[in-house]
């Protein structure tokens, strides 16, 4: 059971003590337990146990006189009602008192009265109300720096009254240092925008006695000069008549969210690798240049920059090398333009330009030609010296369209006539380019379905020993059997397929197909030969060429050394280092490796007799003209010695006369290839030729 409170009566007068505790207990005071003690050193003792309601003091006791007994129960206890109970003539004792912090004070003479248990009465209250309030207040203030959002509160003149651990921080101020003072000074405001000063909302909620937020993008003016975004809102706080007594504004730094929110609206109209305008901001800029050049009656251009064997390059080297490329391209062309220019990166390696002000169409021109020989400067990345170059197609306002979709439209149909003519180059649109622009893309729709439709086919063209006609092996060369075309032959796909990504498909699809007819032919008893399948530059430098050819071999359970990979000279001398990685790779696995129109390309003879190869195939250019042109026949003399030196076989190509044939036995060329053997054949057609003896 919780005992009762108590009221604690100080004095050493008996009569005084004995009608204090009359009076109250005969009072409805309340439940009260009343101790009477003479002495300051026993009251601070008794003090020690707490419960104490209210003290009634008379100062002069045996072992303390005066105000100074007061000052030091007060200090001991500033939490607990003092009432002090005085003789006559001791009223300054009593003010002092006041003054100091008692709760009030009683003349002796009227203790016996009712004045007595209502002073005490007004004091417990008095202090249980204080008590309430301080709790409440605390309460309140706990909950305000717990919250996460900054609180001002200002008085009815606009001076601080309150600020939570938030808006301290926030403001730099401290609650001590900022009481008093006025709003403006502790919470400065400017407009993100305009950097002028803005109107705080709770200023603003005082002045219009409502509810307000803050109406601009706000920037708060930290103490020291730092900068944060913020929100606010404020409201009037009233008093029980319903006149305004102040304001509390609700404020949180918005700092990163608002960086946050900006960012993912530069995302949306801008291109993460490059950082340059995206579709969405271009189409949207060239519609505003289109209005513009529309009401002063000028031209505008749009150039459509597709870099040359760009796949090539990001596929063979991989595509961090490919996207730094794209990079140190996009800084080349945002150099390239005017400031009222804009550069686009469209995807890939695609970019439009926007040249909104053009008095000439032949400044589109000249501006296209200085892009691309800006282009065509060597690009460090790495330790690699890289060489790209540009095609550009141009489309002019209003001569090509009247909107932004078809100004690029047009500008992309010229530039694959660029690409048609011979690449690093520009070409402006002309009505006829639509026509060929639409066969173009009808074509590759066609081509890009044709592995999975299951069109393509191999045929393959015996190699021959010259000296008795025996067949040796065989090269595989695709053909397109489209349902409509017919037989389409590799000139006029492999380039495309190159150009929109799909060679390497492709040429995974004539690996795996001419080895598993390779097994075909020794699961059937023919006799033993060797298959040839040509390798472009894309795949040889792509990144799981080896990994792909392993893959195959196991899969068809071909002997390695019956694979023979054809090379171009162009291939092999683009990366020596890494090609003669790749080489003897495929060395070690066992498969042959044959340089395939030699001749005709680039070669350091340093390179080709470290690179491990197996064969050397003279072009068939050489071999066609050898009695129109005699310096043929020293060339295909010199390849034929060539080889021995370096213990490579010999194979020509394009052999069709029978001329043709014996010359290359006289010059001591073993092996041939071409028309006059055989045509290329099916597979099934093939094996009829094994075992039996061709033209010799």
């Amino acid at each position: 059971m919780t005992l009762p409170s108590t009221i604690l009566i100080l004095t050493v007068d008996v009569n005084d003590a004995k009608v204090v505790r009359e009076v109250l207990s005969d009072s409805d005071v309340g439940a009260f337990t009343v101790e009477w003690l003479t002495t300051l050193s026993d009251t601070l003792n008794r003090l020690r146990q707490g419960r104490i309601a209210a003290i009634l003091l008379d100062p002069f006791l045996t072992d303390s006189q005066g105000i100074e007994t007061f000052e030091k129960l007060v200090t001991a206890v500033p939490h607990i009602p003092i009432v002090i109970l005085i003789g006559a003539g001791y009223g300054e004792i009593a003010k002092h008192a006041l003054q100091r912090g008692a709760q009030d004070y009683l003349e002796k003479n009227h203790i016996g009265s009712y004045l007595l248990p209502r002073a005490v009465r007004n004091v417990i209250v008095r202090r249980e109300i204080e008590t309430a309030l301080f709790l409440e207040r605390e309460r309140a203030q706990i909950t305000l720096n717990s919250i996460g959002d900054a609180v001002i509160s200002v008085d009815m003149i606009g001076n601080i009254a309150f600020l939570n651990q938030v808006a301290e921080k926030t403001t730099g101020w401290t609650h001590a240092e900022a009481i008093g003072r006025p709003l403006d000074e502790i919470f400065r405001i400017i407009d993100e925008d305009t950097h002028a000063p803005a109107i705080a909302p709770l200023a603003l909620a005082i002045r219009e006695n409502a509810p307000v937020s803050l109406q601009v993008n706000g920037v708060l003016i930290r103490r020291d000069g730092m900068e944060s975004a913020i929100e606010a809102s404020a409201a009037p706080i009233h008093d029980l008549e319903g006149t305004i007594a102040g304001g509390v504004m609700i404020y949180r730094d918005i700092t990163e969210s608002r960086l946050l929110k900006r960012k993912m609206a530069h995302l949306a109209h801008h291109d993460v690798l490059t950082n340059l305008p995206n579709r969405l901001l271009l189409k949207d800029r060239i519609t505003q240049a289109i209005a513009m050049a529309h009401r002063r009656n000028r031209r505008l251009a749009i150039l459509f920059l597709d870099l040359d064997r760009f796949k090539y390059i990001n596929d063979s080297l991989g595509h961090t090398v490919g996207d730094e490329l794209l990079q140190q391209v996009a800084e080349r062309l945002s150099a390239a333009v005017r400031e009222s220019d804009t550069v686009s990166r469209q995807g890939g390696d695609e970019f439009v330009i926007l040249l909104p002000d053009v008095e000439h169409v032949d400044d589109a021109a000249v501006r296209s030609e200085g892009i691309i020989n800006r282009i065509a400067t060597p690009y460090k990345i790495g330790e690699r010296d890289l060489y790209i170059t540009a095609s550009i197609g141009i489309s002019v306002y209003p001569d090509n369209g009247s909107d932004a979709e078809t100004l690029i439209k047009y500008a992309d149909t010229a530039m694959y006539c660029a690409k048609s003519g011979g690449r690093n180059n520009y070409q402006f649109f002309v009505q006829d380019m639509d026509d060929q622009n639409v066969a173009r893309q009808s074509f590759e729709s066609s081509l890009r379905q044709a592995l999975d439709k299951e069109q393509f086919i191999l045929q393959y063209q015996p190699k021959v020993i010259l000296k008795t006609g025996e067949i040796i092996g065989a090269e595989a060369l695709i053909r397109w059997q489209h349902p409509q075309w017919g037989l389409v032959p590799p000139d006029s796909f492999i380039p495309i397929a190159e150009e929109i990504g799909l060679i390497v498909s492709i040429g995974q699809w004539v690996l795996r197909h001419a080895c598993r007819q390779l097994r075909t032919w020794r699961d059937a008893g023919g006799h033993p030969i060797c298959v040839s399948v040509n390798v472009s530059a894309s795949e040889f430098r792509g990144q799981h060429f080896l990994a792909d050819v392993r893959a195959i071999l196991a899969e068809t359970r071909i002997e390695p050394h019956c694979l023979e990979l054809e090379l171009t000279e162009s291939v092999l001398m683009e990366s020596v280092e890494s090609t003669d990685v790749v080489l003897r790779e495929l060395k070690s696995m066992g498969v042959r490796l044959a340089i395939d129109d030699f001749g005709t390309g680039y070669s350091s003879l340093s390179y080709l007799s470290q690179f491990p190869i197996d064969v050397l195939k003279i072009d068939q250019s050489f071999v066609r003209e050898i009695a129109v042109h005699p310096g043929n026949a020293t060339i295909i003399s010199a390849v034929v010695g060539m080889g021995k030196g370096f213990e490579h076989q010999v194979i020509a190509e394009g052999v069709e006369t029978q001329e043709q044939a014996e010359f290359l036995q006289s010059r001591d060329c073993a092996q041939g290839q071409g028309y006059y053997f055989s045509r290329p054949v099916n597979a099934n057609e093939f094996a009829q030729l094994l075992g039996t003896t061709l033209p010799h």
